[in-house]
């Protein structure tokens, strides 16, 4: 008969003496903690709170798949997003998420995204003409940049103004600042409140909804088409025949811009890094993006063969996962390898540390997009750059597809330079880079 084990405990006062530090990075901090405590440890954040971080990868396929009916997401996507995205599929539960994941799965089907292709790639060949070759630059603006127009035109074609889509830009970038210092400063929550801090930006939210409304209701006039995401969006039906209301479109929409580009452009940034630290590589997808026909490949044949390009996108993505901790609570009491895990308890997967994992990855910090030459399936059971189970991100081919166009394009253009000494992160909702300083030289 096995002894249960009891789970190691982090105590509330050194959460307090490094507080400052988990505010700016968190990571180092819990990187600490898995040192000393092991795989699985708790952190209390409070009297009465506290947290379970979690870097076992077999744990998160118990929680993600084979036992996902008794787990949910925590409140920080229930509840304290959707005060700025509201209830769409990644902020819903229950039987809201079930409806809304089937209605929605057939417009990021690939066969209806090969239809976005064409656009992506215009977007993106657009938005690296403001590349300066020669010179040293932030590389991060450009491509966040790009990934915020690619989503605004894979959603909305021409019909949006770029005045509205600028201000769209600037709220869901100041509401995820304010979200990552409601989560790093809970005893701060009383003044958030009372000081209209978080009023300020409630009504940032109200504003995006308002500009998107407005496309939405320019969109409904009879004659106007773009076959555009929105299109298929709004010619999606529930089992009842119905359409979503606009409040629930408007909510879909903002998640997709929230999740959407923000995940992407980080992505992208650290493998253009990855690159200029590793120029071999950049040969190698130049290379392969010649002898499948350069210019001239259809774009559907390009981002299904180019079998580089896609290690490396995968490669980056297990060292920096954009995505890089996965919320749930487990609704009835629980227990994984002897350790019990009472009702309501908060788990945190630490996605960095278990792409990471010493005992799971052979040089874990070492790039090398050649692991991945038969692909990712051999690493479902610990590699997890877009979620695991149901609720594994509906976007994930639009990503993929948009990542693979824009670092083919950029890698047949130019050759990238590493200005910068070790690639910097920094820890917000998404895993974001830093100083990102690159210089592009024209390919001859």
């Amino acid at each position: 008969m096995s002894i249960n084990k009891r789970i190691p405990e982090v105590p509330l006062l050194k959460f307090i003496r490094h507080s400052l530090e988990i505010l700016k990075n968190p990571l180092p901090f819990h990187n600490t903690n898995f040192k000393e405590q092991g795989d699985v440890f708790r952190l209390k954040i409070g009297f009465n709170n506290s947290v379970v971080f979690c870097r076992d990868a077999a744990f998160a396929v118990y929680v993600l798949q084979k036992n996902q009916k008794n787990y949910k997401k925590s409140k920080i996507q229930t509840i304290d997003l959707v005060k700025y995205v509201g209830e769409g599929l990644l902020t819903s539960e229950g039987e809201k998420w079930k409806k809304q994941r089937k209605m929605m799965q057939p417009a990021f089907h690939k066969k209806q995204l090969e239809n976005l292709l064409s656009g992506m790639q215009d977007t993106i060949v657009s938005e690296f003409k403001n590349i300066e070759t020669n010179k040293v630059i932030d590389v991060f603006p450009i491509l966040n940049d790009l990934a915020f127009q690619t989503v605004v035109k894979s959603l909305f074609t021409k019909a949006a103004k770029a005045k509205d889509m600028e201000r769209l830009q600037f709220v869901t970038e100041a509401n995820q600042r304010m979200l990552v210092k409601e989560l790093r400063q809970p005893y701060l929550a009383w003044w958030f409140k009372i000081s209209g801090t978080l009023d300020k930006y409630v009504e940032l939210s109200k504003e995006a909804r308002t500009i998107l409304k407005g496309i939405v209701e320019q969109r409904k006039a009879p004659g106007k088409r773009y076959d555009d995401l929105l299109d298929m969006l709004l010619e999606t039906k529930y089992d009842d025949g119905k359409g979503m209301s606009e409040e629930q479109l408007i909510d879909e929409i903002l998640i997709i811009f929230t999740a959407g580009h923000e995940t992407t452009s980080n992505a992208l940034t650290f493998t253009f890094q990855l690159l200029a630290k590793h120029p071999e590589w950049q040969d190698k997808i130049h290379e392969e993006w010649l002898k499948l026909g350069g210019d001239d490949t259809d774009l559907m044949s390009r981002v299904s063969t180019s079998k580089v390009c896609q290690q490396v996108l995968e490669e980056s993505m297990r060292l920096y996962p954009p995505a890089y901790f996965i919320d749930r609570v487990n609704i009835e009491a629980d227990q994984f390898n002897d350790m019990d895990f009472e009702p309501g308890c908060n788990l945190l997967f630490s996605v960095y540390e278990i792409h990471r994992h010493p005992k799971l990855w052979k040089q874990p910090s070492v790039f090398m997009p050649e692991r991945f030459a038969e692909g990712s399936r051999p690493f479902s059971s610990q590699y997890f750059p877009f979620g695991a189970g149901p609720r594994k991100c509906i976007g994930n081919n639009f990503a993929m597809f948009e990542m693979i166009i824009a670092v083919t394009e950029l890698i047949s253009k130019f050759k990238i330079h590493a200005e910068f000494d070790d690639i910097d992160i920094t820890p917000l909702i998404t895993l974001k880079p830093k100083n990102a300083f690159l210089r592009f030289e024209e390919r001859v």
